[in-house]
């Protein structure tokens, strides 16, 4: 937005301080003057003399020196406001400029203001944390527009050699190839989906409805139960009520791609997940645990990452896109709650999800 140019917040200061230092001197002056009056009268009850003076003499001799210091009080408070007003604006200035860098792209400048802890340091501490919370999520952005550049590349890659084969051998089986590039079409769509629940999710854009997160779990496992089934895995669920307020679908959400991904990344063929529910004093607690391989700690924290598998986490039919943790990262981020990742210590993954608790009924 254009504006048109003014004075500057210093020259402004300056003057202040100068105009208040004028007023002050001023009534300084003035008050000796009408000090002085009171005891000098009008003119000399024994005549004329060195030692009678009047208020006519009083006045001949006080005004130009009252003039006079009102004129060094002038230049003083303003080559004083001056230096005053820059000392105490040099910390802005410093501000002003890391903004400019930052907003230029460069956003690994920091302030880090020396001195005590006053409104400028304030201020400063909180540029710079800002500026290093939106450098991490610059770069996660970056991470993700990457990792998602390259899901979608590659089954857009492998469909266009197998088209490429088919094109130069009319006689490969047609049947094979139509299935191979129906799970391929199958996997880009799956990932084109969880990419824009992802920046739904993100947007926050729901309206907030009573949610019991034990009926989702039990939901979630009834749905999940004959891919259990399947791969030999057993699901246990139990707990209490855990009433929360958010997206019903977004919560539900939440709990299938968890249970999917303890399901999933586990033993075939004796493996376990335990699906669990708590309510605590103000928060209420979803925590679904598997079997598995050992996990390290700097592993688990980065299965939160979208796109990022763990070792032996390798594509099958039901491995999904890499986003299921990602999403439930985000879907409890936005219903103001946390998720942990820990590893167990006889192998496999515990997520616990804990949300704000629902008010209590009236």
């Amino acid at each position: 937005m254009a504006r048109a140019p003014g004075p500057s917040v210093r020259l402004k200061l300056t003057l202040s301080y100068a105009g208040f230092l004028m007023v002050a001197g001023t009534g300084l002056l003035a008050t000796v003057w009408v000090f002085l009056l009171r005891y000098v009268p009008d003119h000399s009850a024994f005549g004329p003399g060195p030692f009678s003076p009047t208020r006519s003499d009083l006045v001949d001799a006080f005004a130009p020196k009252a003039a006079l210091m009102l004129a060094f009080l002038l230049v003083f408070g303003l080559v004083g406001g001056w230096i005053l007003a820059g000392a105490m604006l040099a910390p802005l200035a410093r501000i002003t400029d890391a903004t400019r860098l930052a907003a230029g792209g460069s956003l690994s400048h920091r302030i880090r203001l020396e001195g005590p802890n006053d409104e400028f340091r304030e201020l400063a501490d909180a540029f710079d944390s800002m500026i290093a919370r939106l450098e991490a999520l610059v770069d996660e952005q970056r991470r993700f527009a990457a990792n998602a550049s390259h899901e979608l590349r590659t089954p857009l890659a492998i469909t266009q050699t197998l088209l490429d084969v088919a094109r130069h051998d009319p006689d490969r089986d047609t049947g094979e190839l139509l299935d191979r590039l129906h799970y391929i079409n199958t996997r880009a769509i799956d990932l084109t989906e969880a990419l824009l629940l992802l920046s739904r999710v993100d947007q926050r854009s729901f309206v907030g409805e009573y949610v019991d997160l034990s009926l989702m779990a039990e939901e979630s496992t009834e749905t999940l139960l004959a891919l259990a089934e399947e791969r030999g895995v057993t699901i246990e669920t139990c707990g209490d009520a855990a009433p929360t307020i958010g997206s019903h679908a977004l919560l539900q959400q939440l709990t299938t791609n968890l249970v999917h991904n303890a399901v999933v990344h586990n033993v075939a063929g004796e493996g376990s997940v335990w699906v669990t529910t708590r309510a605590h004093p103000g928060s209420v607690e979803l925590t679904v645990e598997n079997t598995g391989e050992r996990l390290s700690p700097q592993l688990v924290s980065t299965l939160v990452e979208p796109f990022q598998r763990g070792t032996g986490r390798v594509r099958s039919d039901h491995a999904g896109v890499g986003l299921g943790l990602a999403i439930a990262r985000s879907i409890t981020a936005a219903h103001d709650g946390t998720l942990t990742l820990t590893p167990r210590p006889d192998g496999g993954l515990r997520v616990t999800v804990r949300l704000p608790a629902a008010p209590a009924p009236e």
